[in-house]
């Protein structure tokens, strides 16, 4: 279980779908049931994976992270936006603080990722097909602090495994009425507060039981997928300017198909 192979996959899974709307925990839960990955260090060992992504767009956006926060102590709009990601982090906060036990306990499991990839995947195509989608114009930095919030909201359904905390993100900036590069843009920036906060504290929470093995599986399934996810966002923002969502959608459908069939 504690195998430095599996923890190379795990990297890999993480950093490949952390970032693309097919739902990062749902494949975890899936490639961590296929090599029996699954016990509690397997759950520590995915929160762990999540943190090293996340790192990752520190790195990526680090030059605009450092802008961002410089401009905020001089004008209002890169002070708005930091409020604007806070805000947006509020809902699914809450829900997560009230509900977290509830849906670990009961939807962590193959089923419930199957069917929230189909749902999430049918989802897409409906949202794709609407002519006003993404219609405003302007630079991430320019979102309004109700769309912020609405956004936030979308997120909640990320808590529900198999949905994608980005597809819920990206798609809810659609809807909502940011343009693809900003709706993407901000999906990442939101995910700073949202993921740190979660893995910050099962990581704490979990740091005194590992035993030298786990940390070195648990160190290099971090680093792998960091550099992954490093990859993965450089490929998606240019991926972005040109095609749309829909062919995340189909693999959302079929990859949900073939787990239900999988294991039902």
């Amino acid at each position: 279980m504690e195998n430095l192979g599996a923890a190379v996959l795990l990297g890999i899974v993480e950093g490949l779908t952390e970032f693309l709307p097919v739902s990062s925990t749902g494949h975890l839960i899936v490639a961590g049931r296929l090599l029996g990955f699954d016990n509690e260090f397997g759950k520590t060992f995915d929160i762990a994976i999540q943190l090293g992504a996340i790192l990752s767009v520190v790195i990526y956006f680090r030059e605009k992270l450092f802008l961002i926060i410089k401009k905020s102590f001089k004008d209002s709009m890169h002070g708005n936006f930091i409020l604007s990601v806070l805000l947006a982090f509020l809902p699914a906060a809450a829900a997560g603080l009230l509900m977290h036990k509830w849906i670990k306990a009961h939807l962590f499991n193959p089923a419930t990722v199957g069917a929230a990839l189909i749902l999430g995947g049918i989802a897409i195509l409906i949202i794709e097909g609407r002519k006003d989608l993404g219609s405003q114009e302007g630079n991430v930095e320019a979102i309004f602090f109700r769309q912020a919030f609405l956004i936030g909201c979308a997120q909640c359904l990320s808590l529900i495994p198999g949905v994608s905390r980005s597809a819920a993100t990206i798609l809810g900036g659609l809807v909502f009425g940011l343009n693809r590069p900003a709706a993407v843009e901000f999906s990442f920036f939101l995910a700073l507060p949202t993921m740190f906060a979660a893995t910050g504290y099962s990581i704490l929470k979990d740091f005194g039981t590992l035993n030298p093995h786990q940390w070195k599986t648990l160190v290099i399934g971090f680093m792998v997928s960091m550099a992954v996810a490093l990859l993965v966002i450089a490929w998606f923002m240019a991926f972005i300017k040109k095609y749309t969502f829909i062919s995340f959608a189909w693999y959302r459908i079929i990859f949900g198909s073939l787990v239900i069939i999988l294991f039902l």
